[in-house]
């Protein structure tokens, strides 16, 4: 088969893109590297969905920013996605802060954004009544908000898998051959064959531009890591708003915010490391937890739940890179999307179909298009249901009365519907994103076993063939294969 158009990158950029091509009469896939969507960039991040006034005024950037931004809460409602507009503070300290957030603010009103004001220590101690008393102002944007990334993209590849958009997971592209009017795109064993190609590649775009023979393209991606602390759900109500520090040139800062999940998240710092490198470091730690106390001096590290790291995909243009090569036809670049990439993504993939239009793919709306996460309707969690909905969940489906995750509600029928979506979940992590089971404080260790045993039973397999995220992370080995693997390395 040859598809009209191959998305290389399954995280937000891409599955943004295929989800708006699904509307359209034409055939779709992705390819993806991870054995999931949002496998990178998209699963750890601070997950706002920026106003748009820290960018700079006529860059690409600004504009996906602030139209993105304006999508945003009606395509979270359409796909079933928890979605809060919170708003944010820029949190100055002293005059030369206070310039900062004059700056910002102008920048907000070039770039289009409403609302925005700055507010005195008073107002901003009424409406943050636990930053610090060393604040002395702060920039509110209004039109902020918070959103699960993973979960945002997990929704949207659900939707265009509904809609007929293939996806291939463990598919690194290693080499692409143009031949008669099309691409073929191999990852060293099997081929995917396109007629146009969208580069949404994250950390790997410049690279996968280059194979894509676009050689003379002139930017370097440059991986930069970001550390997270999670607090426990008692320490969401620490804040209201997200609180940002008056940024300096290494980016946004250290942040305290909120989740849409009700816990309090703190972070990122800003390291330049190897790509792939997610370690999480005591250094790293220690420099977030002083610049969250420096915003809000009550939050206590202690009531930390889990750890981890991101990779930001950091272009030396500074800017967004999205535009069709002038190389090779039928090939759209998103180059260097890194934050507000979240905010900006659908804005991004709007703007991809439109370049993909202007190169000649014919758009005809689909008559049986399914706007929404699944043809049966938007799936919820047993957690977010009202009471009448659970009641009448469980009467449907027993599995619904069934709690498998103490810490997050989550039932027996949500890990069941999670392994028979669009994009099966088929280890624990992948159950874990799609359902929060193990996200809470004791981090899966009630719920894992249970879960693994239902997975177990869905395959028709044993518990030895479960992993936690695919690969050799396995949860139960037998006695043989271990006394093998050490004879083996004997």
């Amino acid at each position: 088969m040859i598809y009209d158009v191959l998305i290389i990158g399954a995280g937000i950029t891409g599955t943004m893109t295929a989800r708006c091509l699904a509307a359209y009469d034409c055939s779709v896939a992705v390819a993806e590297a991870g054995p999931d969507v949002a496998w990178e960039a998209t699963r750890a991040n601070s997950a706002i969905i920026h106003a748009g006034y820290d960018c700079v005024p006529g860059t690409v950037k600004a504009k996906m920013n602030v139209r993105g931004c304006a999508m945003m809460e009606e395509i979270c409602r359409t796909l079933g996605v928890s979605y809060k507009k919170c708003g944010s503070h820029v949190v100055a300290f002293g005059e030369e802060d206070e310039a900062t957030l004059r700056e910002l603010y102008d920048r907000g009103i070039r770039n289009g954004v409403t609302g925005l004001r700055i507010l005195t220590r008073e107002e901003l101690r009424q409406m943050e009544p636990n930053i610090s008393e060393a604040a002395t102002a702060s920039l509110w944007a209004p039109g902020a908000g918070i959103v699960c990334p993973y979960g945002l993209a997990i929704a949207a590849a659900e939707n265009a898998a509904t809609n007929g958009v293939d996806f291939y997971f463990r598919f690194a592209v290693s080499g692409v051959r143009e031949t008669d009017g099309y691409y073929t795109v191999s990852n060293g064993t099997d081929t995917i064959c396109a007629r146009r190609i969208v580069n949404a590649a994250g950390v790997s775009s410049a690279d996968v531009a280059k194979m894509l023979g676009d050689e003379g393209l002139d930017v370097q991606i440059t991986p930069r890591r970001g550390e997270y602390i999670l607090m426990d759900k008692k320490c969401g109500g620490t804040v209201n708003s997200t609180l940002f520090a008056a940024p300096s040139a290494k980016g946004k800062g250290v942040l305290v915010a909120r989740t849409v999940h009700g816990n309090l998240l703190i972070g990122p710092n800003a390291n330049e490391v190897e790509r792939g490198d997610t370690s999480v470091t005591a250094a790293g730690l220690a420099e977030i937890t002083a610049g969250a106390k420096r915003l809000v001096p009550s939050v206590n590290p202690r009531q930390s739940i889990t750890n981890f790291a991101g990779i930001r995909a950091t272009p030396s243009t500074h800017d967004f890179m999205l535009f069709a090569s002038e190389e090779k036809k039928g090939i759209i670049h998103a180059i260097g999307v890194e934050s507000p990439g979240l905010a900006s993504s659908p804005a991004v993939a709007e703007y991809i179909v439109q370049l993909l239009s202007e190169d000649g793919l014919i758009l005809r709306k689909r008559e049986n298009y399914i706007p929404t996460r699944r043809a049966e309707g938007n799936p919820k969690l047993f957690a977010e249901m009202t009471d009448e909905e659970r009641a009448a969940a469980i009467a449907a489906d027993p599995a619904y009365g069934r709690i498998i995750c103490r810490c997050e509600t989550v039932t027996e029928g949500d890990l069941l519907s999670a392994m028979h979506s669009p994009l099966p979940a088929r280890d624990i992590d992948m159950l874990k994103r799609r359902t929060r089971a193990g996200m809470g404080r004791c981090q899966g260790g009630f719920c894992s076993p249970r879960a693994a045993a239902l997975l177990a039973a869905d395959q028709g397999t044993t518990l030895d063939h479960i992993t936690k995220s695919g690969g050799g992370s396995w949860l139960v080995r037998k006695r043989e294969d271990i006394v093998r693997e050490v004879e083996d390395h004997a």
